[in-house]
């Protein structure tokens, strides 16, 4: 997917969470992230996308600009479908007026601007639309191919350098020698390996062995990575190996997931 396809995309899956929370219950507990109530969700969701506009449209090379320009959602979620479906439209129009190699700040460490924050918008997306179904107790579906490209996107985003330095709890339970783990999507082109290391989590798209292989639909390997379904709740994901390996990995996803 190119920047394009992902701000499209962001519209789409922000359109149907938009949909879904309109008018409901603003103080609805969100058991995917445990901190959070539903306006929690929506505030986070909207704020966001119109940080991350700022920050490309104005081609910010330091984010404390875009930062302070937070924006809350509504408190009445009678406003709420309007407001989320207007911050994406807005970040879609920041993308579009930049070229992808404009250069934009972003925490990963690898000076990805650009097309960092578009795919990151999508992946954010995916995700908490996952929140929103299981506070409102909606039916999650997302295509195989979005499915995997949003799995790509928190694989990136846990690997990255940045994320690797500004997540130390993450960094320093994820330290090893050499443990691998591999992420295979059965029902669309999508392969990981994820090598820790004494200083990095390594991540490659190859077919190899690994101490622990987890596979099955694109999907459930989101939902679980993401912490926002528990393994032994997603029966279609095969696992061979060692499991306590996995476990470990999913245990500390808990900064994905608002603690």
């Amino acid at each position: 997917m190119d920047t394009s396809a992902y701000l499209k995309a962001v519209v789409e899956q922000t359109g149907i969470l938009a949909d879904w929370v309109h008018g409901k219950d603003a103080a609805a507990p969100v058991p995917t992230c445990p901190k959070w109530t539903l306006a929690d969700l929506v505030d986070h969701v909207g704020a966001t996308q119109r940080m991350v506009a700022m920050l490309v449209g104005a081609q910010m090379t330091e984010p404390s600009r875009a930062f302070a320009g937070y924006v809350p959602g509504p408190a009445d979620s009678g406003q709420w479908r309007a407001w989320l479906s207007d911050g994406a439209a807005e970040a879609r129009q920041a993308f579009a007026s930049v070229a992808d190699d404009t250069p934009v700040w972003d925490p990963s460490g690898g000076a990805a601007g650009v097309p960092f924050w578009s795919r990151r918008l999508f992946g954010e997306a995916c995700v908490h639309r996952a929140d929103a179904a299981a506070a409102l107790g909606m039916r999650y579906e997302l295509a195989p191919e979005l499915a995997v490209a949003a799995l790509e996107d928190w694989l990136d985003t846990m690997a990255s350098r940045g994320y690797w330095e500004n997540q130390p709890g993450f960094s320093d339970a994820m330290r090893g020698d050499g443990q691998t783990l591999h992420f295979h999507a059965t029902d669309a082109s999508g392969e990981w390996v994820a090598r820790r290391e004494p200083d990095m989590v390594v991540l490659e798209r190859t077919h190899t062995k690994a101490d622990v292989v987890v596979r099955g639909p694109a999907v459930e390997l989101l939902l679980v990575i993401s912490r926002r379904r528990p393994l032994d709740a997603a029966p279609t994901l095969e696992v061979h190996g060692d499991r306590a390996l996995l476990d470990h990995w999913i245990e500390n996803m808990d900064w994905v997931a608002n603690g």
